[in-house]
């Protein structure tokens, strides 16, 4: 299955860093519309960078869930994945999917940006594992009812979403009765803390309960990206109410160890407060 062609969305000023340029930041509302449109182009520009970036801790046939280095390998979340059907929202570059393939899995691995993709293909090539891949938005899934055994999500889709009641509601929907989907975000206490990896900067700058969504603007206005903020409660909430039962929440604690920094996570401050929110959904069945 080849991504679904889109088209091009407009081309993004680049920073020094190869990261989109932002002309401006706020926090404000933002609807369904406008967080998928915004995105959608951030990724397709940041991809180079963000891989360059990244593209070592996460492998190209490798199941990372978080940046605390907690891996599919070790935590067993989906269980036993040999001859399920497993799809991936908001894949990337797809190493979780190749990783599912090579334990005997099925996956389909699905993302919101053709830049994403356009390197998730290029890696299934060079890696020989070739693992469908789907260019669609998480509020839209083009699957059909009961159609896959497991869900899956490593920080793709969910923080970027405006409403994640509708989205978990749709993996529910192609979930087998029975079925699991594990999603892992940003820890929602990470929302009032400073965006530093620096243990000296840790103090409290906003809200935990403001859930106005961060939005980066460009210099003539438009909305380049947007990330929503949701407590703790908001997340299990969502999750109920979109028919799961929460069978575990999960905080990973820093791995032994592991000395990467990404972004605001880093060793020094993952020992002192959590960086990720894991849910472990299961559907009745």
């Amino acid at each position: 299955m080849d991504p679904i062609a889109r088209g091009p969305a407009r081309g993004l000023p680049l920073a020094a860093d190869g990261y989109p340029a932002a002309g401006g930041v706020t926090r404000r509302p933002a609807g369904p519309a406008e967080s998928a449109r915004a995105n959608r182009g951030w990724w397709d520009a940041a991809a180079p960078a963000y891989l360059a970036e990244h593209g070592h801790d996460l492998g190209d046939a490798d199941f990372l869930w978080c940046p605390e280095g907690l891996r599919e390998a070790d935590a067993h979340l989906l269980g036993d994945v040999a001859g399920r059907r497993v799809l991936e929202i908001g894949c990337g570059s797809a190493p979780c999917s190749r990783w599912l393939r090579r334990a005997g899995a099925h996956p389909v691995a699905l993302d919101v940006s053709g830049g994403m993709l356009a390197r998730a293909a290029e890696l299934n090539r060079a890696t020989g594992i070739d693992v469908p891949l789907v260019q669609a938005d998480a509020g839209a899934l083009p699957l059909t009812d009961a159609g896959v055994d497991l869900a899956c999500s490593a920080f793709g889709g969910l923080p970027f979403v405006a409403d994640a009641r509708a989205v978990l509601a749709e993996v529910a929907r192609v979930l087998r009765p029975g079925g699991r989907f594990v999603a892992s975000v940003n820890h929602p206490v990470r929302w009032a803390l400073p965006d530093s990896p620096d243990p000296a900067d840790l103090r409290v700058v906003g809200s935990y309960f403001d859930r106005r969504p961060y939005v980066e603007t460009e210099e003539e206005g438009r909305t380049v990206y947007v990330e929503h903020h949701r407590t703790v409660g908001d997340w299990v909430r969502a999750v109920v109410g979109a028919g799961f039962a929460l069978t575990d929440l999960l905080e990973p604690e820093w791995t032994p160890g592991r000395t990467e920094t990404w972004g605001q996570w880093s060793p020094e401050r993952g020992a002192l407060v959590p960086g990720t929110l894991v849910l472990v959904c299961d559907l009745p069945g």
